[in-house]
């Protein structure tokens, strides 16, 4: 129906052809929608300045693909006498990622590994959506 016409003016549709339009879109839709994944990092507590430069930036490449990342710190040996070494290369990680990202879970010890859920934050992620839904847009105007 059309509002605010004079006078009311409305459409008579097949009632099967537009269900099943609708359940096609749908479908269609359910194909395109991707769950994010959980990602994950080990790191080891001796890593080198390099070695963490590059494993962020894949947990980077991730989080912009709008994964969660679960990121591991694999204690070996004797280094379980030194839990707190860990803790200070969790904090590290944290720091060096910044305030793109939100801890969803925080470290927890199991086992030999320690680890942590972290994701986009929700500010940087909503604008990744936007510039994603008007790509999309525009691709549709171009067809």
């Amino acid at each position: 129906m059309s509002s605010g016409s004079t006078p009311p003016v409305a459409r008579i549709i097949d009632w099967g052809k537009f269900k099943y339009q609708r359940e096609k879109q749908a479908q269609k839709s359910r194909k395109k929608a991707k769950a994010p994944e959980l990602k994950q990092m080990r790191f080891g507590l001796k890593i080198g300045q390099h070695d963490m430069g590059v494993k962020l930036r894949k947990v980077n490449e991730f989080l912009d693909a709008g994964h969660k990342v679960k990121i591991t710190v694999v204690y070996r040996g004797r280094e379980m006498a030194h839990r707190d070494l860990g803790y200070k290369l969790a904090d590290k990680i944290k720091e060096q990622l910044g305030d793109a990202v939100v801890i969803d879970s925080e470290p927890q010890f199991a086992g030999r590994m320690l680890s942590f859920v972290i994701r986009k934050s929700g500010s940087h992620a909503k604008v990744k959506d936007a510039q994603r839904d008007k790509e999309a847009s525009q691709n549709n105007q171009n067809r």
